[in-house]
């Protein structure tokens, strides 16, 4: 299990379907992209935020269903993902017995966003979904492409036409 830190949400242009975004903390700083539901998203952009409403919302009834019971978060994992559909499970302590309680992502980032329970990913997750992060100075290393090269691409657009691709369905 990796230790990551919980960044916020994004919102992936143009449907602005939201995200979740979690980086790792050690290098080499991979970050991992969960999509979620616009409730979930809300959820976590509050808890990051601070705000309390005056009556719990789902996420703070859970917290406090857990903390009623005696038990307490005490980590957050991330355990695989099958396709484009991520799993994790819900570390609780009670009783001086770590019991694990599978649960989506969303609602699982939600909790940890109200506890500050730590947030762990499994390495397997990190390995096929982490993305590597470009340092801001290694993003404008890169050449321009060569007008010989730019030549080219204008000479394949010139000639490319919609049949070229096959018929619509």
């Amino acid at each position: 299990m990796i230790p990551v830190e919980l960044l916020g949400i994004r919102f992936a242009p143009p449907s602005s379907a939201p995200f979740v975004v979690l980086r790792e903390f050690r290098e080499p700083n991979r970050t991992v992209m969960i999509y979620i539901g616009e409730p979930e998203a809300l959820s976590i952009q509050m808890a990051l935020a601070g705000d309390v409403t005056p009556r719990p919302m789902t996420h703070d009834l859970m917290v406090n269903v857990i903390e009623e019971l005696g038990a307490e978060l005490v980590r957050v994992v991330v355990t695989h993902v099958e396709e484009t559909t991520f799993y994790a499970e819900l570390h609780l302590d009670l009783d001086d017995e770590v019991v694990e309680i599978s649960a989506r992502p969303s609602d699982s980032l939600a909790l940890a966003a109200r506890t500050g329970c730590p947030v762990y990913v499994a390495e397997e997750v990190l390995d096929d979904a982490g993305l590597l992060e470009v340092a801001e100075e290694d993003a404008d290393t890169t050449e321009p492409p060569s007008e010989e090269v730019v030549e080219e691409f204008r000479q394949f657009i010139d000639s490319v036409s919609p049949e070229d691709f096959g018929p619509r369905t």
